[in-house]
């Protein structure tokens, strides 16, 4: 799916999060990577496969 050089991580892969961009929409709260993930604004993701990974925003320092 990816045709950057070099190619962007693989959906499963732990950096998952730093594919390419290929669509946003911000307005709607989510961004479509170019590995296929669905980005949402809170962090959750919808992987290729329909699986739903829950958001994982770290924790606040207080």
């Amino acid at each position: 799916m990816c045709q950057h050089k070099p190619s962007c991580p693989s959906p499963y892969a732990s950096d998952r999060e730093a594919a390419h961009v290929v669509a946003a929409h911000p307005e709607q709260g989510w961004s479509l990577l170019c590995n296929g993930v669905i980005l949402f604004e809170d962090t959750g993701l919808l992987m290729p496969d329909r699986s739903v990974m829950s958001p994982h925003r770290g924790l606040v320092a207080a």
